[in-house]
C-alpha cells in the first residue's frame, strides 16, 4: 500500500469522524514521522470544555510526549481542516515541517484563507499544502451542521 497524502487524510478523517460520533465538531488530525503515524488527535473542546482541544493541539501534544522532544522538526501534519490562527501557532512553535490540509476554513483558515501565518517572518517556515480529500473533509462538517440544526433546541446528542 503506497502511503501518501491522501492515505495519511483518510486516517485523519477516521479520527473527525470519531469526534463527530462524540458529538465534537468533526476535525480529525494525524502526525507522521518516517512514514509512519506516531500520533493522532481530533477536536474534544466540548468534552473536555476547553477551547484549546483542538486536533492540532492534541495530536502535537501527543506528538511531543512520544517523541520525548518539543521539537516536531521531521514531521507532518495532516489534518482536515484548514488550521485555525491558534493551531497554526502551534505550528510554528513545534517546528513541523510540512502541514497537509483538507478543506479550507472560510471563517478563521490560518494558512491561506483568511491569512497566511506560514509566510511571516517568523522564526520557523514550513511547506503548506491544502485541498487534499477536499470534498469528503467539507462533508463531514456540513453534514454534522445539518444534522446539529435539525435538532430540538436545548437536544446536544
Amino acid at each position: 500500500m503506497i502511503k501518501d497524502d491522501n492515505y495519511f487524510m483518510k486516517r485523519a478523517i477516521a479520527r473527525a469522524k470519531s469526534a463527530a460520533k462524540c458529538g465534537e465538531v468533526p476535525i480529525g488530525a494525524v502526525i507522521i514521522k518516517d512514514g509512519e503515524i506516531i500520533a493522532t488527535g481530533r477536536n474534544m473542546r466540548e468534552s473536555k470544555r476547553n477551547a484549546l482541544h483542538h486536533a492540532e493541539i492534541i495530536a502535537i501534544d501527543r506528538a511531543c510526549k512520544k517523541l520525548g522532544a518539543w521539537r516536531l522538526t521531521d514531521c507532518t501534519l495532516y489534518v482536515t481542516m484548514e488550521p485555525c490562527p491558534m493551531c497554526a501557532g502551534a505550528i510554528v512553535n513545534s517546528r513541523i515541517k510540512r502541514v497537509v490540509y483538507g478543506c479550507y476554513d472560510q471563517k478563521a483558515g490560518a494558512l491561506g484563507t483568511v491569512f497566511n501565518l506560514s509566510e511571516y517572518p517568523l522564526n520557523h517556515k514550513y511547506e503548506v499544502v491544502g485541498g487534499i480529500l477536499e470534498k469528503e473533509c467539507a462533508a463531514l462538517l456540513s453534514d454534522f451542521f445539518s444534522e446539529l440544526r435539525k435538532r430540538p433546541k436545548g437536544c446536544k446528542k
